[in-house]
């Protein structure tokens, strides 16, 4: 277990970066660090959260958050406001222009896992296809370990 570990461990972040690369140059996108990223995905249009909810969310100090946002807010990749309900608290949410940016790039990564998917045998097609539910089973275990170390648990 512990190689099958290590195999994967080095290949899903060399993939990654290959792919997020590839995307951004088929649809000329700006580098976005990938904390700002996360922070996007945490905000799906329509959705609005404080910038303490999103630092529960995702795990992150107060003041990473601030910072991220501070620096996104820059960007124009999001946009602050006073809440509806009580103007003394703050929500965030992903502006349109980083919402386009998201969706330009999930085509692209698409596009590009299809056309090289094609490019590969019918065997290794089959293998990746039947490997999909362990890997999303995968990454909610590390999901829910990342969440469970972040609440102070037992590694």
């Amino acid at each position: 277990m512990p190689h099958t570990a290590a195999r994967l461990g080095s290949l899903i972040s060399p993939l990654r970066r290959s792919l997020l690369r590839v995307a951004r140059s088929a649809e000329h996108l700006p580098e976005i660090p990938d904390a700002q990223i996360e922070v996007l995905r945490a905000l799906p249009a329509g959705r609005e959260s404080s910038p303490g909810e999103l630092a529960d969310e995702l795990g992150l100090s107060r003041p990473t958050i601030s910072n991220l946002l501070r620096d996104m807010e820059r960007a124009k990749l999001v946009t602050r406001r006073g809440a509806t309900d009580d103007r003394r608290r703050v929500v965030v949410a992903a502006s349109d222009r980083a919402l386009d940016l998201l969706a330009r790039f999930d085509r692209a990564s698409a596009d590009v896992l299809a056309e090289v998917l094609g490019r590969l045998s019918d065997d290794d097609r089959r293998a990746l296809d039947a490997a999909l539910p362990a890997l999303e089973r995968l990454r909610d275990a590390v999901e829910d370990a990342s969440h469970h170390r972040a609440e102070g648990g037992p590694r």
